[in-house]
């Protein structure tokens, strides 16, 4: 018989979960106020919320960690995560920060003011918030096949360069501070972007002169996805496509805890010198020295290590096959989600799984609190609620896509455990008919609200 497939790594510890009653669970979701960030983590059994720092780090990870060195300035760890940016990434300047939204945070100050428009392919929540929090636009120029969950499309996080070329025609040179790549796209459901895609947006950004940034905190599984979809790169290395993939771009904001696998972390890469020193500026303002920027040596050390392990095909293909095994369950029950599974969650169709609950009443974060209710599941909502409200006039934006996220931390549950997700899924949407009304905003703060939103059931 063949051999099934198994991970490429054991495990050599475990840590308790409490398995907690309904009865519980509807006192713990009420006093967050229907809110899953307001929950304790010892009030969860199987926590789904993010992918981000959540991670099993590997044994050449924490050993690294204890050769960390902890001086303030020119550290022999931040020369550890020069050289593996170098040759991995291939660029020759970069500035640590202690995490993704910082790491934005230093660059946009530099490159974006108010009036500017960030063409791209549908912003993060913290990436829109840094734009529209400095009085400018993200516009979206994703192709349509990702508005529709059902389709199957190898590459939906692509951008259209017809809607792309639009937009820098419209506006001049001096108001497009850059083009903003996700990569893999996580806003429409952890959906990579093909090699030909990435050429096409770099022509665009040479012909108008416009800088090429990518938001690459899961650039390592874009890669693998552009090795066992896309013809060419089927016989290439993991590592081999992601030169090529960055050798288009000009700069790189990346969020470490996620594909270098390490619980904090993040750091600003670039072609640049010039734009180096002026972030630096800023660097040294908001997260500390260049050498560590927020960061420990020792995870610096972690962060250099997860990068080489993180672009290996061994590690992505139990990482992305255990994402997929949640999407065959899903599939065995009827439940609708963003298709093909994508990187790092699966992403659930709410508008189809409870579509008796108002657009207004938020019916991913109804599903999300519904889940939780069933299993002790935390997810999060990629719908309205994140959305946000439309900086001038203050309604709510309701995106085409309403979703509810289940994001798969690295090298941490077993497939037992996402049966258990899929079971207590499948539990809630069997009686989704008794599901009619959704939730209410009782208080959200004027910018990316979905972190500390309160709620009250309608």
């Amino acid at each position: 018989m063949e051999i099934p497939y198994a991970e490429s790594f054991r495990i050599k510890m475990v840590e308790p979960l409490y398995r907690s009653t309904r009865e519980e669970r509807e006192r713990w979701i009420k006093e967050a106020k229907y809110n899953l960030f307001g929950l304790k983590s010892s009030q969860v059994f199987i926590d789904l919320l993010t992918d981000s720092g959540t991670g099993a780090m590997s044994d050449r990870q924490w050993a690294a960690m204890m050769e960390g060195d902890e001086s303030y300035a020119g550290s022999a760890s931040y020369f550890n995560m020069k050289e593996a940016i170098k040759t991995i990434l291939g660029f020759d300047y970069f500035l640590p920060t202690h995490q993704g939204r910082a790491a934005e945070n230093v660059l946009f100050s530099v490159l974006v003011k108010a009036g500017d428009v960030v063409p791209g392919n549908a912003h993060f929540d913290t990436t829109k918030g840094h734009i529209e929090f400095r009085k400018a636009s993200a516009v979206d120029c994703t192709i349509d096949e990702a508005g529709d969950t059902q389709l199957e499309h190898p590459f939906k996080g692509n951008v259209d360069l017809n809607k792309l070329e639009t937009v820098l025609k419209a506006y001049p040179k001096e108001k497009i501070p850059f083009i903003c790549i996700t990569i893999t796209c996580n806003t429409s459901g952890g959906q990579p972007v093909s090699m030909e895609n990435i050429r096409g947006i770099a022509a665009l950004s040479q012909k108008y002169g416009i800088p090429l940034l990518f938001d690459s905190a899961r650039f390592a599984e874009n890669a693998y996805f552009i090795k066992t979809r896309e013809k060419g790169y089927e016989n290439k290395t993991i590592k081999k496509i992601v030169r090529e993939m960055f050798q288009y771009v000009d700069m790189m904001t990346m969020s470490s805890k996620k594909d270098a696998i390490v619980n904090i972390g993040g750091f600003i890469a670039f072609r640049s010198e010039q734009l180096f020193r002026e972030a630096s500026i800023y660097n040294i303002m908001f997260e500390g020295y260049i050498t560590y920027g927020g960061m420990s040596g020792r995870d610096m050390n972690a962060l250099a290590t997860g990068l080489d392990e993180g672009t290996e095909f061994d590690y992505l293909d139990g990482r992305i096959r255990q994402v997929a095994y949640l999407g065959a369950k899903l599939d065995e029950y009827g439940i609708a989600y963003q298709r093909p599974a994508g990187g790092h969650a699966i992403f659930i169709d709410a508008l189809k799984v409870l579509p008796h609950v108002p657009r207004e009443e938020f019916p991913a974060q109804t599903l999300a609190v519904e889940l939780y209710l069933e299993g002790g599941i935390r997810s999060t909502e990629i719908g309205a609620i994140l959305a946000d409200r439309d900086p001038v006039t203050r309604e709510n934006r309701y995106p085409q896509l309403e979703l509810l996220r289940l994001a798969i931390p690295r090298r941490t549950y077993t497939n037992s455990h996402i049966e258990v997700a899929a079971a207590a899924l499948k539990n809630v949407y069997d009686r989704r008919d008794k599901i009619t009304h959704g939730l209410k905003i009782v208080y959200e703060a004027p910018i990316m609200r979905h972190f500390t939103v309160e709620m009250e059931k309608n």
